[in-house]
């Protein structure tokens, strides 16, 4: 998908201000049993279609309404992913700026996920 290049921009700064990981990293820490939500930011539609198991789904349109009633405590460490990455960005900049300290963006998103051939659910 060829993105706007106003969109890229904006991107391109909330990156500059999130921790991201990457999808090897998400897999290498999951497999280890270490405590984090994963939070998938994509539409309804992407997400009926499949995610990640375990994931829990805030989109980004309403994520920052709904991130305090499902994740109350703003250190919980939290990996956001979306299609690609950049959607995800945006969203961990916003939860940072409402105070949750332990975010993360996820670098190649559910396409990165998927392509690696890894685990995915549906429901």
């Amino acid at each position: 998908m060829a993105h706007a290049p106003q969109f890229l921009k904006l991107v391109n700064e909330a990156k500059k201000k999130v921790k991201e990981t990457n999808v090897a990293d998400v897999k290498r820490r999951l497999d280890a049993g270490e405590k984090l939500i994963l939070v998938d930011t994509r539409e309804d539609s992407e997400w009926a279609n499949g995610h990640m198991p375990g994931a829990i789904h805030l989109g980004k349109g309403v994520i920052e309404r709904d991130i305090e009633q499902v994740v109350p405590d703003t250190a919980t460490k939290l990996i956001l992913y979306c299609g690609g990455g950049f959607r995800s960005a945006l969203a961990a900049e916003s939860l940072q700026r409402m105070g949750y300290s332990n975010v993360e963006s996820m670098d190649g998103g559910w396409k990165g996920w998927v392509s690696a051939g890894l685990p995915t659910a549906k429901g």
